[in-house]
């Protein structure tokens, strides 16, 4: 899945959108009160009222949200259940930039988005433009400082480890590193998921093969030249992974997030023996950020959305997931996070290091240059 341009961390937080000019004019933020500018719950007098308002406008347009990423099905019909809200899901495919451009192209119609989840390469660049609204939920105080923006504009949600997928019927000895993936027995097997160009999975797969290949979080060209010389040689394939390509022996290897491979291990269990492995030369670890359109057509729901996702109940169903919430640390402090999903998380080898917010941006402009050069 071509999902989303992920250069999110600890330390930070396309296929083309088709978008015509058909659709309601949305109505403007000051219809709906103070939700169009409201800062926090309590600016509307509590939890309560914001619940109340955001029933009243009864719907939510969410974008670029697969219901096999991160538990994201179980969490939407969680909220819809919980509020009785209308959930409107456009393009689930997509990546960070289709849902920045989805922003643009349809601001002032009703179907616009009304809530993003960015990689933060994308979260960073959207407020910097002025698209994002700044927003506190109640737990805002729970996620690191150098985890959000100090406004609410966008804050880290969930994140996991660049890792690599396998099917062991059809890779007999599996490659455990980078390193083990230049071997010839590997031809025409390996794949990323999408382009690194848009694609936050295929970033964070190329920053973590910079990180094994002599790089750093300030030089992600070794990255670059790894995944060229790995098409030279035949056994990168320019396949956009997904389940289905597992599915199919499209793609018997993959490079992707941790919690998408083990999503696919439980998906396909009966049908394809997925193993699933976090290289220890190039430990990789990102987290996705969540935020709130200025021009959202439903700014109560867009906040209360967030409200749902940061609470201990949406954190736990992104842990079901097994991706690593950004309140974890928090919740297992006060007992509040799942020990079941807890236990089941993929182990991490080596030490876990985080780019800065200039770092991601600059190797994304470095991507964005060099990336088609060398692979094509």
């Amino acid at each position: 899945m071509n999902r989303r341009f992920a250069a999110l961390t600890a330390a930070v937080a396309a296929g083309a959108l088709v978008l015509t000019a058909c659709g309601g004019s949305s109505s403007d933020n000051k219809d709906s009160g103070a939700a169009g500018t409201a800062k926090s719950a309590a600016d509307l007098g509590g939890l309560d009222k914001l619940v109340e308002a955001a029933k009243k406008e009864g719907t939510l347009n969410v974008i670029a949200l697969p219901h096999d990423w991160a538990n994201y099905g179980e969490v939407l019909d969680a909220f819809k259940k919980k509020y009785g809200l209308k959930v409107t899901e456009a393009n689930p495919e997509g990546s960070s930039q289709d849902e920045v451009n989805a922003v643009k192209q349809l601001k002032g119609q009703d179907r616009a988005p009304d809530v993003l989840d960015l990689g933060g390469a994308f979260a960073l660049t959207a407020a910097k433009d002025g698209l994002l609204a700044p927003y506190k939920v109640a737990t805002f105080a729970d996620v690191p400082d150098n985890q959000k923006d100090a406004d609410g504009q966008w804050v880290n949600d969930y994140g996991g480890y660049i890792s690599i997928g396998y099917d062991a019927k059809k890779v007999p000895n599996p490659p455990k590193s980078f390193a083990d993936l230049k071997k010839p027995e590997y031809a025409g097997k390996i794949a990323l998921n999408g382009d690194p160009t848009k694609a936050g999975a295929a970033f964070a797969g190329v920053y973590a093969a910079a990180l094994a290949n002599s790089g750093s979080f300030a030089d992600i060209k070794p990255g670059i030249t790894y995944f060229g010389d790995l098409k030279k040689s035949g056994n990168f394939i320019p396949v956009q992974a997904s389940a289905a390509t597992v599915e199919s022996g499209q793609t018997p290897i993959t490079l992707d997030w941790d919690y998408l491979q083990a999503g696919y291990a439980k998906k396909l269990e009966g049908k394809v023996d997925w193993k699933v492995a976090v290289p220890a030369d190039g430990v990789y670890s990102n987290f996705y950020c969540q935020a709130v359109s200025k021009t959202a057509p439903h700014p109560a729901a867009a906040r209360l959305w967030q409200e749902f996702l940061f609470s201990d109940e949406g954190q736990n169903l992104f842990l079901k997931g097994l991706s690593r919430p950004a309140r974890l640390p928090k919740m297992e402090t006060a007992g509040t996070a799942d020990k079941t999903s807890l236990a089941a998380l993929p182990q991490i080898p080596g030490e876990t290091k985080f780019p800065t917010n200039d770092q991601i941006d600059a190797a994304k402009k470095v991507v964005a240059d060099e990336w088609a050069k060398a692979v094509g």
